[in-house]
């Protein structure tokens, strides 16, 4: 059986990355997403599962520029999964409650750092006396719930985790949508075998050349006037020089397909510099 690296246990990854593949791997749980990172990258174990975007929040930044440069894993698929947070800890006993504020006896909520962006209306209602503290993981908040026993310290978390550390839930569904959903990438050095897609993606990272006035617009332009979709592009700091950039290019298609690979040959004849980051599978959420 393969391994899979996760951050978790009992986290928002580990649910949505067991709904995509399944049972038949062997999931491995690290505290940090820097273990994923290095896990697969030194072999440890053969595939690791990075969460880098979300409906609310948008790109997580850190785990891009972890895939940008840090480390060089092919992204071998990516899929959408629902995201619902909910508000676990102890209720407390002492006192009458207060009917507008069920919650005000709360003090401090533990959660990854993601988090509020996606709670804030149910965090600014309820827990706006409470500190947010971060921890490496949804699920490590819980855990830590579980052993304080301390109705003052609650935390955001997933209903596996609820489950498996037994904590009550107090509130379920504390994000701000619904449609809360949260885009996975599957990363490793070896491809593996997947269910089959009608989609596929191609990543890219484009560097400009730094003395050539109106480099952006050609790059743009190579895939306009062919009608190649980008589903995103984003600009961030090289990190080598102020005032630099990349952009990181997401591709509503394929290299298999004529048009991308001679639009990229196009990008990199006027001096840009291209790192193709994967072509792949992309998966829509099913029940």
């Amino acid at each position: 059986m393969k391994r899979v690296a996760i951050l978790g246990p009992s986290t928002f990854s580990e649910e949505a990355t067991r709904h995509f593949l399944g049972e038949d791997f062997t999931y491995v749980s690290y505290k940090l997403i820097s273990e994923v990172f290095n896990a697969t990258s030194s072999g440890e174990t053969d595939l690791g599962v990075i969460p880098i975007e979300n409906t609310l929040e948008g790109s997580v930044h850190l785990h891009v520029d972890w895939l940008v440069h840090e480390v060089d894993l092919p992204i071998r698929a990516e899929w959408v999964f629902p995201i619902d947070m909910n508000l676990i800890g102890f209720a407390s006993t002492e006192g009458q409650m207060d009917d507008s504020n069920p919650f005000g006896y709360i003090r401090k909520v533990l959660s990854h750092h993601v988090v509020p962006a996606q709670c804030s209306r149910f965090m600014k209602q309820y827990l706006s006396g409470a500190e947010f503290e971060q921890v490496s993981s949804t699920a490590e908040g819980v855990r830590i719930v579980s052993s304080l026993q301390d109705p003052s310290v609650a935390a955001i978390g997933t209903a596996i985790a609820s489950t498996n550390y037994g904590v009550p839930m107090l509130r379920k569904e504390i994000q701000d949508h619904k449609d809360n959903m949260t885009r996975f990438l599957l990363v490793g050095k070896e491809a593996s075998e997947l269910k089959a897609s009608k989609d596929m993606k191609t990543t890219i990272l484009v560097t400009l050349p730094e003395d050539y006035p109106g480099a952006l617009h050609q790059v743009l332009s190579a895939f306009a006037w062919r009608r190649i979709n980008l589903s995103k592009i984003e600009s961030k700091p090289t990190k080598k020089k102020l005032g630099t950039y990349y952009f990181y290019i997401d591709i509503a298609g394929s290299l298999d397909s004529v048009l991308l690979p001679s639009a990229i040959q196009e990008i990199e004849a006027i001096g840009c510099q291209v790192r193709i980051l994967g072509c792949y599978p992309s998966y829509s959420y099913t029940n």
